[in-house]
């Protein structure tokens, strides 16, 4: 049975600031700051450009779990998956699923700059990371073992097709 409490808005804030965001990454738990307002509206804004111009042809997983490997667990900001959605009712998305993975980052920079290792030794074919603290795109294309072999940076105003879409360059900014 659940326990009803009230709250103002305020209190909340105040007695829960402290509550972090958990990812299991190589058995290890990183515990990560809580999400800003810059970093809601930034995946709101791309998941709504993507389902936008992806339609019926990926799903769009917004700050879920991805299982990666039997001892990571991240919750990337945006994962576009290949469809059907009803294929994930019954488990997580694993790396074959994933097209796109999208970081959205200010305070958590390093740190996800960080789990590219991961994704790449797990075969994600593309993870971009949205830079708010330099405001620029970090494109990471093409894994091998635990790097990306190319790196691009695109800067405000420069949209860019997905691999798995080369045809629908999407504005990040």
């Amino acid at each position: 049975m659940a326990t009803r409490y009230r709250f103002g808005v305020e209190e909340f804030e105040r007695l829960f600031q402290g509550v972090k965001h958990l990812e299991l990454l190589e058995g290890e738990i990183y515990e990560t700051s809580p999400i800003g307002p810059r970093h809601v509206f930034a995946v709101a804004q791309l998941d709504k450009r993507l389902q936008a111009l992806l339609g019926e042809e990926a799903v769009i997983a917004v700050q879920s779990p991805l299982r990666l490997s039997p001892d990571s667990e991240p919750e990337p900001d945006l994962q576009v998956l290949k469809p059907p959605l009803e294929q994930y009712s019954e488990r997580l998305p694993e790396p074959q699923d994933v097209l796109l993975l999208i970081e959205v980052a200010d305070t958590s920079l390093d740190h996800d700059r960080r789990k590219l290792a991961l994704y790449a030794k797990a075969g994600i074919p593309e993870v971009w990371i949205v830079n708010l603290v330099e405001n620029l795109l970090e494109v990471y294309r093409h894994p091998q073992e635990d790097h990306y072999r190319l790196r691009e940076i695109l800067f405000p105003g420069e949209a860019k097709a997905p691999l798995a879409f080369p045809h629908r360059p999407i504005p990040w900014s």
